[in-house]
């Protein structure tokens, strides 16, 4: 049974996504490919606030008495994602995803990175260098060749829960075909593929004005969450609340760092440049070469996080220039010979790299935050592919108590890929999600 690629999963089980204004004549909207399959009810067209019973509702994604200052990523929707069907995943302020080889770890973080990406602006084809390779295999082409996938995810702050669910087909062509915004029940922005032949969606946001839906063609290889604050004036009490919510998925995507150091880069000197962390580390050594001078607290939190999870005494971590326009990082032993990161083991390496991420932020970090929010309403995510490997026990739970101190300041967040979890269960502040292969 095909479903329509205007659909989306809000819960384990598929709800359809409603048509933006009149239904859409017969075959006009691509099916997505035996993705889900639907159960019986629909959700309300834009504008009309939803009811649901509270047994419909999961516990992790009601309204909580008190919004969090910081917009945050609470749930994670795999509907239909490479491995995941169906899949709804809490998220906290360190969240661990757990499994053997296979589970799908990594193609939760590539989904959770692709909103980011999207959220700031990112044209799909950027986002999805591959995307047939994030299609369900399980999932089947309908009669125009057409199959694609669905995620989405709830961002909780000031404006309470926002929901936004995304469909992506990935062939025959790639574009966004399906989008919708949606806090407490009410429906904020829709989209739908009307005309295959265009490269627009019918898009249709809260207005509560003289007209209660304004409808308008977007583009459809961006994301139309992140193109309404310059598309929407904010005359309207239902205008402001649909900017406000988006802007609230927004923040809460857009500061993502995605890394995974690379130890066998990190070991050579690195060219000095911006200063800024890339994603596997390889210029480790150019970053330590800037933030000692500029943070002497920060640097001396690093030295003593490092000293904990390195063999030996550990009195500093520095670089120098090597004359050639490069520079090596060096740990300073106190009395005795300074050591190169080239004799560090894996994990030593990845330990300290690790570290350097969670005790620094955006101005270090490759990472493009939105400028025009204030630090104290935006926190960081880490997302770190394989946050254990390499990793003793001490060093794996050294770093597992900085991420969960940094969290509890609110400025950074934490999602990690690991193989097993029994060591972090029960760890106040963290959030352990098990996926089985």
């Amino acid at each position: 049974m095909a479903v329509p690629l205007t659909s989306s999963v809000s819960s384990p089980s598929s709800v359809p996504l409603p048509p933006v204004g009149p239904a859409p004549a017969a075959g006009s909207v691509p099916p997505l490919g035996h993705l889900s399959r639907p159960v019986a009810g629909s959700v309300p067209p834009v504008g009309r606030p939803s009811h649901p019973a509270a047994d419909s509702v999961p516990p992790d994604v009601r309204p909580s008495p008190s919004r969090p200052a910081r917009p945050g990523l609470t749930e994670l929707r795999l509907s239909a994602f490479a491995r995941h069907r169906r899949a709804v995943h809490p998220l906290g302020a360190v969240t661990l995803f757990a499994g053997p080889s296979g589970s799908g770890k990594t193609s939760a973080l590539r989904a959770y990175e692709a909103l980011a990406r999207l959220a700031g602006g990112g044209a799909v084809w950027e986002v999805f260098p591959d995307p047939v390779a994030c299609v369900p295999e399980w999932s089947r082409p309908d009669a125009q060749q057409r199959r694609g996938f669905r995620i989405g995810c709830t961002a909780d702050g000031p404006e309470g829960q926002v929901r936004l669910d995304v469909a992506v087909q990935a062939e025959p062509a790639l574009r966004i075909v399906g989008e919708r915004l949606s806090a407490g029940g009410l429906v904020l922005l829709e989209t739908a593929l009307r005309d295959p032949g265009r490269g627009t969606v019918q898009a249709a946001w809260h207005t509560a004005g003289s007209s209660s839906v304004t409808r308008a063609p977007l583009p459809d290889d961006r994301l139309a969450t992140a193109l309404l604050p310059l598309r929407v004036a904010g005359k309207t009490d239902g205008q402001r609340q649909v900017l406000a919510a988006a802007e609230q998925m927004v923040v809460a995507l857009r500061s993502v760092f995605a890394c995974d150091p690379r130890p066998d880069r990190m070991r050579a000197p690195a060219r000095t440049g911006s200063g800024h962390l890339l994603g596997g580390c390889d210029n480790l050594a150019d970053v330590l070469w800037r933030t000692r001078e500029e943070c002497v607290r920060r640097h001396a939190q690093l030295v003593a996080a490092v000293r904990a999870g390195c063999a030996g005494p550990v009195t500093d971590v520095l670089a120098e220039p090597l004359g050639d326009g490069t520079v090596r990082a060096l740990l300073d032993r106190g009395a005795g010979p300074r050591t190169e990161l080239a004799r560090l083991g894996d994990g030593e390496l990845r330990h300290l790299a690790l570290t350097l991420v969670l005790l620094t932020g955006p101005g270090v970090l490759d990472v493009d935050p939105p400028g025009e929010v204030p630090d104290a309403m935006r926190a960081l995510t880490v997302l770190a592919d394989g946050f254990d490997r390499d990793l003793d026990p001490r060093q794996r739970g050294e770093l597992l108590r900085l991420a969960v101190r940094m969290s509890e300041r609110g400025h950074i967040r934490c999602v990690g890929a690991v193989s097993d979890a029994s060591w972090a269960a029960g760890r106040a502040g963290v959030t352990v999600v098990h996926l089985e292969p």
